[in-house]
Order: C-alpha cells, then sequence, then structure tokens
C-alpha cells in the first residue's frame, strides 16, 4: 500500500451484474465469505451457519434503526412541475433537512404536494450543504402519512422496485429515522437470532440513524482531506453494560453487526474502551491505522469501491486481506452491496 492513503488504494475491479437487485427469498440463505485477520485464511460459507462461528462468551451488538419512507414524490405547486424530496433529519416541529431535486427550482418559498394534497410542504431555507430545510403540513398521524405516501430510499445502484418494504428492514428495526438501512443486519432472520442469543453472552442494541452520507462517494484522492458526514445515536445504559462487562472479562468478543454499529460503540468509547451510555452525533471516520477500542469482529455486506465502509472494513482486517478477499468474492460471483452477500471478519 502506498505510503498516502490514497482513494485509489481501496477501489477494485466490479462487474455490474454483480450488483445485487434484488433480495433473496430466505434471508440468511445469503453466502457468508469468512476472513480470519490474523492468519489471512479465506473460508466461504452461508449465513445461517454463522452461529458456527460464535463463541459462548461472545457478545453480537445490533444497530436496531428502522428505515423511514423518506422519498416523497410530489409536484410543485405553481407550476405542476415534479419535484423530489428525501427526508434526511428530523429538526422538529415538522421541519425536515432534505435533499431536493431539481434543486435549483427548490428554493425558499416554494411550494409542494405530494398525494393530492394530504401532504403540503414549504422550503424554507437552504443549508450550507445545499440540503433544503422543510417544513410539513398535514392532516392525521405523521406516521402514516408518510408510510402511505412515501417510498422506500434505495440506494442508486439498485434500479429495480422493491416488492416487499419490510426487506430493506432488518427483522429487528425499531427506531425510526434512517434514510438507508443497516444492511448488514438484513441477513438475521428471528430464528437465527434466537439460536445466537442461546449461544452465546447475548445481544446488545444500539441505534445509528444512517444517513445519505453512507452512499456519497469520497471525492478527494487523499482520504485524510474528506469530510465526513454526521450521524445521530444512541447506547443505552443496559447496552453499555453488556459490552463493557464483556471487554471486562477479557474472554469473549464484541461482534458488531455491520459499519454502523461498528461507528456507533467506537464513537461512544473512552481510551480505554469503556463504551459510555447517551446519545448524541457522530463523524468518527474508520481507516487504516485506526487503533479499534471495542470491536474485536465484524458482520459486514460487500461496499463500494472507493467508499469509507471499504476502508472501515480495511482498518479492521488489515489492507491486504480485505482487498485479496474482495478479489476472491468477485472471482467467487459473490453478490455486491445492500441486497448482497455478507462477510465476517474474526
Amino acid at each position: 500500500m502506498s505510503e498516502k492513503l490514497l482513494r485509489s488504494d481501496f477501489c477494485y475491479d466490479l462487474p455490474e451484474e454483480l450488483i445485487a437487485q434484488d433480495p433473496l427469498e430466505k434471508r440468511d440463505d445469503s453466502r457468508l465469505l469468512v476472513l480470519d485477520r490474523t492468519k489471512g485464511e479465506i473460508t466461504h460459507d452461508v449465513f445461517h451457519n454463522i452461529t458456527g462461528y460464535i463463541k459462548p462468551d461472545d457478545l453480537l451488538v445490533l444497530n436496531d434503526t428502522k428505515v423511514i419512507p423518506a422519498r416523497l414524490l410530489g409536484t410543485k405547486e405553481d407550476t405542476g412541475a415534479s419535484a423530489e424530496l428525501l427526508l434526511l433529519r428530523n429538526r422538529g416541529d415538522n421541519v425536515w433537512e432534505c435533499l431536493a431535486r431539481p434543486g435549483k427550482k427548490l428554493r425558499p418559498g416554494a411550494r409542494i404536494s405530494f398525494g393530492d394534497g394530504r401532504l403540503r410542504a414549504s422550503v424554507e431555507d437552504v443549508a450550507k450543504d445545499g440540503n433544503r430545510l422543510v417544513r410539513f403540513e398535514y392532516d392525521g398521524i405523521w406516521e402514516e402519512v408518510l408510510d402511505s405516501l412515501g417510498e422506500m430510499p434505495l440506494p442508486p445502484y439498485i434500479t429495480h422496485k422493491l416488492k416487499d418494504k419490510d426487506r430493506y428492514q432488518t427483522v429487528y428495526a425499531r427506531y425510526e429515522g434512517s434514510a438507508a438501512a443497516p444492511t448488514a443486519g438484513l441477513h438475521f432472520t428471528g430464528e437465527l437470532l434466537k439460536e445466537i442469543e442461546k449461544k452465546c453472552a447475548g445481544i446488545a442494541y444500539v441505534t445509528l440513524h444512517v444517513g445519505l452520507g453512507t452512499f456519497r462517494p469520497v471525492k478527494e484522492e487523499n482520504i485524510l482531506e474528506h469530510h465526513m458526514h454526521t450521524e445521530w445515536y444512541s447506547i443505552s445504559e443496559d447496552a453499555a453494560a453488556k459490552i463493557n462487562s464483556v471487554h471486562e472479562k477479557g474472554k469473549g468478543r464484541i461482534i458488531c453487526a455491520g459499519t454502523t454499529s461498528c461507528r456507533t460503540v467506537e464513537a461512544a468509547a473512552d481510551e480505554n474502551g469503556r463504551v459510555r451510555a447517551g446519545s448524541g452525533e457522530t463523524d468518527i471516520f474508520i481507516y487504516p491505522g485506526y487503533d479499534f477500542r471495542v470491536t474485536d469482529a465484524l458482520i459486514t455486506n460487500f461496499h463500494l469501491p472507493g467508499s469509507t465502509l471499504i476502508m472501515l472494513v480495511s482498518a479492521l482486517g488489515g489492507y491486504d486481506n480485505v482487498m485479496r478477499a474482495y478479489r476472491e468474492a468477485v472471482e467467487e460471483r459473490y453478490r455486491f452491496f445492500s441486497f448482497g452477500d455478507a462477510m465476517l471478519l474474526l
């Protein structure tokens, strides 16, 4: 690897046909590439066999955020032209920070109507990054209105229409607020989670609302110049106690399901690796050279070339190991990205 941390170091060749467009019929039928980061060995398996890699003293950490149907398609009230809003963050008092299209046409004062006027919106301000602050007006319950009018905000590389909204949702999703799914969790079924809980020290649930920054590419060649997006997280007293107990005993591993779970516990940890309960915002950027304080193992999907996610995985698994694993996954015709197969780093 070059001396500088370059974006191009984290790129790889991916045939377009390996980008998964639809979820499998059974969530845990996904393939599983297991990387032993100490030995550098790679094993090929199936996700429902993941219990075989979990030990009695291990703890599984899951992100229980829930994706909202954040994509709203409407029309400008003055011209009838098409307009689209993507809900990013609830600012309170019916105001949301949104990604707006077409941005040039949706300036402060613009009004948009959705669903024959059942939901109305007015653009109030433009944030520094170009996102819009939008105030919504509606009758009834917000969640019900949004569920009836909104669409799931699938990543741009998925071109197929999702038949079942629940398939872009983990089976343990609880707290609404994400504009994207924590996709490593999509492989779990309720039955598989019960098996895991019987076998190990249990499951700790944390919350991190995934933002669209997850899909934004790193544009700077020197990744140290990349500005990481901010996301809101929360860790309960119970979850923090479970994580800290496993580390203090020193027998088990903290296995994070997904880069979002990993970023959450790492952001909330002090210099001694003790996780603090509470909530806040994090823009933690993890790349090779990072000293992990909490995470011992990681369950993750296969990520976009040059993304912050593949950089995080390389930081834990070792750059050479991970890039070799990605090349082998391409050779073995694994399915990539959100609806694709999984990887386990031990």
